[in-house]
């Protein structure tokens, strides 16, 4: 019976950590990924524009 209480917590975290990423898979996309990653490009091009009126050089 000691196998049981050794083996349990780690079969629970890996069924929780399993549900998690499957969450998270889900929740990719859907009705506000447009407005997300228009606020991504605004900020990288934000950040890109800085760089360039700074005379910054890319590497």
């Amino acid at each position: 019976m000691d196998y049981v209480s050794a083996l349990l917590p780690p079969i629970v975290m890996a069924a929780f950590f399993t549900a998690l990423v499957v969450v998270i898979v889900k929740s990719q996309g859907g009705p506000n990924k447009a407005k997300e990653d228009a606020v991504v490009d605004a900020a990288l091009a934000r950040a890109e524009g800085g760089r360039q009126a700074d005379g910054g050089t890319t590497s």
